[in-house]
């Protein structure tokens, strides 16, 4: 099944210009993609249409099958969570036990029921720890994670990450897409990352990158990377770990893409051990 379904969508912000325009795209259910570009590509725009926060202006968008109007918003919004740049947008409470209750509550869940999701989202995020802290004391990659924490209490088919790694450092980054890549795994929700870092792409199924509203490229993440004299034209560059890890498969070493220089290490003598 399509989680989510564009056909034939456009939207402008009303300066007579299409940010997007007759976009054709769609993500199967269960699956891990990255939509890659430079800032005003489109990315972003698409994650707003997609959970009903923008109306498009022609076509149709579907999530799950149900066409996305105003009838089915709510419905939809059960089934699509949406993770921002700056959690601290998101945030509606102080303490992240708290914080995380908040969407269980709005739905009407038993109190009961409400425990156990906000178990299942901390244990899932790693947060567990943090459950009683409050979130003003967090890192930046603690109060992403609690932000996730707070999509997942909903329990969600599907996830976008709305340049949710933006705002952080680089081992902030890396514990978001690792949690992430993480449910997609095990607990099955699909997920859209937008996002312009590029070694983030490796760790998904596949990647699609956006040029002034529309799709320029799709493939996997090795693919997508192989064209990369024609990503500089979209001003878009290989991660330099991205470009290590393939010239080592080059070099017979066959170690896997990663995002950490200390994991590639270890990668690295496993092979050569």
């Amino acid at each position: 099944m399509k989680a989510l379904e564009f056909q034939n969508v456009s939207f402008s912000y009303g300066d007579g210009a299409f940010a997007i325009e007759n976009l054709n795209f769609s993500v199967e259910e269960g699956e891990f993609v990255a939509v890659l570009g430079h800032n005003g590509s489109g990315k972003s725009t698409l994650a707003r249409l997609s959970d009903g926060l923008l109306t498009l202006d022609k076509g149709e968008i579907r999530c799950f099958g149900i066409p996305l109007n105003e009838k089915n918003l709510l419905t939809i919004r059960k089934d699509l969570g949406i993770v921002f740049q700056n959690p601290d947008s998101q945030a509606v409470a102080s303490i992240v036990e708290d914080d995380v209750a908040f969407g269980p509550e709005n739905i009407g869940l038993s109190r009961e029921e409400i425990g156990k999701r906000i178990d299942f989202a901390l244990r899932a995020t790693g947060m567990e720890e943090f459950r009683r802290s409050m979130l003003s004391r967090l890192s930046g990659g603690q109060k992403q994670r609690a932000a996730i924490a707070g999509v997942l209490a909903l329990k969600p088919r599907m996830m976008i990450l709305d340049e949710a790694t933006a705002m952080l450092d680089p081992k902030g980054r890396r514990e978001i897409v690792e949690v992430v890549k993480k449910l997609n795994e095990e607990e099955g929700i699909t997920v859209l990352m937008i996002t312009h870092f590029m070694e983030e792409a490796m760790l998904c199924g596949r990647a699609v990158v956006m040029n002034r509203g529309e799709i320029v490229m799709q493939g996997t993440p090795s693919e997508i990377f192989e064209r990369h004299e024609e990503l500089l034209t979209f001003g878009l560059a290989l991660p330099r770990i991205g470009v290590i890890c393939k010239r080592l498969r080059e070099g017979g070493l066959n170690v896997p893409d990663v995002l950490d220089p200390e994991e590639l290490a270890k990668e690295i003598a496993s092979c050569v051990s």
